[in-house]
């Protein structure tokens, strides 16, 4: 079964490092990155346990109670959204725009509206947790306050260095924020040219 989120970035596999946009539909929105192994044990360990839980409602079911049986069917169908709203948690890029999908909110901003996007060096969250760390972050701000901040407050951070994504993995940060700056690039001259 082919899992497309884990081939992501195969165009930097190899002999093929210098291919910056490596996909032909650009109009499908896609991750220039594989999630990283924290996300994918953790969505994994949610669903073992997703499972377990569907296995007890079915014993509930033919043993005790059909109410208490839909309960925990329901509590296993919410613990399977969540691992999958988790597995989706990063950035997208189409030629559309970029869009920032966290956990409970998604937003997509047009190319027209991206400002710049600029990697500094800042305190950036270990893990999504409270627990501040220094490192990098590639961060947008976006034109008119408007687009992904939705707030005029300030620059939003859309990869850092200790995200589950990149933790112990720098040169697929790098990569990752080199292929979102690039097409930013492409996108943003498309559109101040119409």
């Amino acid at each position: 079964m082919p899992l497309p989120f884990l081939t992501a970035d195969r165009a930097f596999d190899g002999e093929t490092e210098d291919v910056v946009l490596p996909f032909h539909d650009r109009q499908r929105w896609r991750r220039p990155y594989r999630p990283g192994p924290p996300r994918v044990g953790l969505a994994a360990l949610v669903l073992l346990l997703a499972s377990f839980v569907l296995a007890a409602a079915v014993i509930i079911a033919a043993t005790t109670s059909v109410t208490g049986a839909w309960i925990w069917f329901g509590v296993a169908l919410l613990m399977i959204a969540g691992a999958l709203r988790g597995l989706r948690i990063g950035v997208w890029v189409s030629s559309a725009g970029l869009r920032h999908v966290t956990f409970f909110a998604t937003r997509t901003t047009a190319w027209a509206q991206v400002g710049t996007l600029r990697l500094v060096q800042q305190p950036v969250r270990w893990m999504g947790l409270p627990r501040t760390v220094q490192g990098q972050a590639l961060v947008l701000e976006a034109r008119s306050g408007r687009g992904a901040s939705s707030r005029a407050d300030g620059p939003v951070v859309l990869l850092s260095t200790h995200d589950a994504d990149f933790l112990g993995r720098p040169a697929s940060f790098d990569r990752a924020s080199d292929t979102v700056e690039a097409w930013a690039d492409e996108y943003r001259t498309a559109a101040a040219g119409r």
